[in-house]
């Protein structure tokens, strides 16, 4: 089974954190004056917003290869509703604009892209997610 890691660690200086995976990295922060949050990364929901538009927007890609299309142009965007306390995600709404590069409609590559879309399937069906805790160690990649 194919498995995807990524490391997230604080960054020196700030109350913001750094997440890696191979050599892409982000920056996740809360906004500023909330929990010592200073702005300087997307928080949780644009996070999880970007996680199901841009698998949805490599989905696209990956469909349009199989099926020997070019796509134009894509456009997408991803709403996330939050309620409750804890906070939680209760729904998302993605709108999305997709060009031909030869002017055809593009309703069969997204609806092939819905039925193969790993982040949202993932979402849909119900994600497991395990805690568990190590000891701190200061890892080698300094931040």
């Amino acid at each position: 089974m194919p498995v995807s890691t990524v490391e997230i660690r604080n960054v020196a200086g700030t109350q913001a954190a750094m997440g890696w995976a191979d050599a892409h990295t982000v920056i996740v922060d809360r906004p500023e004056g909330r929990a010592g949050g200073m702005g300087l990364g997307f928080n949780g929901a644009q996070l999880l917003g970007l996680t199901i538009g841009g698998c949805f927007a490599n989905d696209l890609r990956y469909v349009a290869e199989d099926l020997g299309v070019s796509v134009g142009d894509i456009s997408i965007s991803v709403s996330v509703a939050l309620e409750g306390s804890p906070i939680r995600a209760v729904g998302a709404e993605m709108l999305i604009s997709v060009s031909m590069s030869d002017g055809s409609d593009p309703t069969p590559l997204i609806a092939k892209a819905k039925e193969i879309s790993m982040a949202m399937n993932s979402l849909i069906k119900g994600l497991p997610v395990s805690v568990s805790e190590r000891p701190f160690e200061r890892q080698s990649r300094p931040l």
